[in-house]
């Protein structure tokens, strides 16, 4: 069964949650920490007659326990109440940054870290509105310079991107990347074809190729990571 279908089938008590501000807000409550009925009253502004109800429908549904006068989530609970706050978090991530995610292919990124993307909930896009447009480059090379390893996804090159991974390879520093269809056909060409041939004897050193071409950057070092995505062409 699909999402919506299994929606469908769900019963009225776990709908509830999904409908009801005081449920969701009690299961996203504990599944920070342990609390007290006056630290739930605080906290979701609600007076305890309107709580206990929904506390006793919780516990009836097995989902959170007392124990001390404070609430737990069950097992269970920590199951729900953790995906509950996986959509929110993600919902608040695209919303949050809506305007970039239309200007930009997401389809390239792959859904187990589409699933993820939440986890960018607290940051901020940077923009420059000068004409540095070497700016995202430079910041790359020097990324590849100050790392202790390197993984990347690349779907362009440049002479003065391979002359630093070689430099990184040759000094010893674990180095793995993936390229698109047409950048490799690219390294079969001068003067990218003699900068590798320099590197065949270099076990800290992989090439996978990827059979397609792909709209995304990637470089992930011990220290930062860069992620660059095409813009979508307007029309």
């Amino acid at each position: 069964m699909n999402g919506f279908e299994i929606y469908k089938k769900m019963d009225d008590d776990a709908q509830a949650v999904h409908r009801s501000r005081l449920l969701t807000e009690i299961l996203l409550s504990l599944n920070e920490e342990s609390r007290k009925l006056s630290q739930l009253c605080e906290i979701t502004g609600s007076t305890s007659q309107a709580l206990i109800p929904k506390l006793r429908r919780l516990e009836a549904d097995h989902l959170i326990e007392t124990k001390e006068r404070e609430y737990f989530l069950t097992p269970a609970g920590k199951i729900v109440a953790s995906g509950i706050a996986d959509s929110f978090v993600i919902f608040w991530a695209i919303n949050k940054f809506k305007h970039f995610w239309l200007r930009h292919y997401l389809e390239e990124i792959p859904s187990p870290l589409l699933k993820e993307i939440g986890c960018l909930h607290e940051s901020e896009i940077l923009k420059d509105r000068g004409m540095k447009i070497l700016n995202v480059y430079n910041n790359q090379l020097e990324m590849i310079k100050e790392a202790d390893h390197i993984y990347g996804i690349s779907s362009v090159v440049t002479e003065g991107y391979a002359d630093s991974i070689s430099e990184r390879v040759k000094e010893g520093i674990p180095v793995e990347l993936i390229v698109s269809l047409h950048v490799a056909e690219e390294l079969k060409r001068s003067p990218y074809v003699k900068k590798l041939a320099t590197l065949k004897g270099y076990k800290n050193f992989k090439l996978m190729l990827m059979n397609e071409d792909i709209k995304v950057g990637l470089i992930v070092t011990d220290k930062r990571l860069s992620l660059n995505l095409y813009k979508k062409r307007r029309y």
